[in-house]
């Protein structure tokens, strides 16, 4: 008897861990092959060569750029180097990145940046939200643009314990966000285990000085995060399960959901076109050639533009695929004019003309 329902729990789990692999691949889209899609006039950017994870614009057409990221489970080509944040000219003729000097007394050895966001004040002073990585945890590097030398003048490093795993931000104002925290345990095994079993235990943040809470819960893998141009809503990438979430932003920066637009792709970070209102996405249309690196089949890159999201019909446009032999592993897509700016999270970056 004993063995026999040592054979049957033996069983039973085998069958639960089967399932869970099914699913597991089926979330990352494992056996999605894609159709190359290439823009006619596209170009690798010029001294990106270690991943260009999120880009974020200012209205006079400054990118700001976050480069070298090292994430657990992701490929790094510089292991060893720290992190960057490169600003790059779009209205220049022939646009290159150069890296952007920080203040002395901040940690430069340590940088690992992660998602950026930038916030222009009422008197046009600039500010730049960093998610920071030193040694794997998790903070908040806030920065002041120096326009005066194109430098960042660090200004203070936010850590709270509702921000265990931040992935990406949005700022609301000079000092206050909201972000993603993309897993729940900070350890390596466990937020595999996590993933694999498709725990919704991912959430999205709200902090100030003064108020710190949770706005909005029940992802598997909350990343991206951006807010529409009149600041009503805002929307959320849960990588894992495919799709954007779409949130009414209240007075008390609480959050009520009011659709969840899903998609055929792993979505990544959330840019919207200022003057428009349309969101435009860097996905991963293979996910598990992201984590399983092989340089002999690298994951490919793929962009999404999505007009009328509110409506009951939203457009879903495809317009860049890539299967991997230009840029490897797309995680952002942002416009400024008729540029077109494609940010990978460990490759090159690709920079194109609409």
């Amino acid at each position: 008897m004993g063995k026999l329902l040592t054979v049957a729990l033996v069983g039973i789990a085998a069958a639960l861990i089967g399932e869970r692999l099914v699913a597991f691949r089926h979330r990352l889209r494992a056996s999605r092959e894609v159709k190359t899609k290439r823009l006619p006039n596209c170009h690798l950017i010029k001294g990106i060569e270690t991943g260009s994870e999120d880009i974020d614009i200012l209205p006079n057409g400054l990118a700001f750029i976050s480069t070298g990221l090292k994430y657990p489970g992701m490929q790094s080509f510089a292991p060893d180097k720290s992190g960057q944040i490169l600003l790059m000219d779009l209205n220049e003729e022939n646009p290159q990145p150069v890296e952007m000097r920080i203040s002395r007394g901040f940690d430069l050895a340590s940088f690992n940046p992660h998602g950026i966001s930038l916030y222009v004040d009422t008197d046009d002073t600039v500010y730049l939200f960093v998610v920071n990585h030193p040694q794997h945890k998790t903070v908040v590097e806030r920065f002041k643009f120096m326009e005066d030398d194109n430098s960042l003048l660090h200004l203070n490093t936010i850590k709270h314990e509702l921000l265990p795993s931040v992935n990406d931000i949005v700022a609301l104002g000079p000092d206050s966000f909201y972000a993603t925290n993309d897993r729940y345990f900070p350890e390596p095994p466990l937020h595999y285990l996590e993933m694999f079993l498709g725990l919704t235990w991912t959430n999205v943040v709200y902090y100030s000085p003064k108020e710190v809470k949770e706005v909005a819960a029940g992802f598997k893998f909350a990343n991206g995060i951006n807010i529409s141009p009149d600041g009503k809503y805002v929307y959320v990438a849960d990588v894992m399960d495919r799709n954007i979430h779409v949130f009414e932003k209240h007075e008390n920066r609480s959050l009520s959901l009011l659709k969840v637009l899903q998609l055929e792709t792993l979505v990544d970070n959330i840019s919207v076109d200022p003057d428009t209102g349309d969101i435009w996405v860097g996905c991963h249309p293979n996910g598990m050639k992201l984590f399983r690196y092989d340089p002999e089949n690298p994951p490919g890159s793929e962009v999404l533009r999505i007009q009328d999201i509110l409506s009951e019909k939203p457009t879903v446009t495809q317009v860049y695929v890539d299967d991997g032999s230009v840029i490897q592993g797309s995680s952002v897509a942002t416009v400024y004019n008729q540029h077109l700016l494609i940010g990978t999270v460990f490759h090159r970056g690709l920079h194109c003309e609409l």
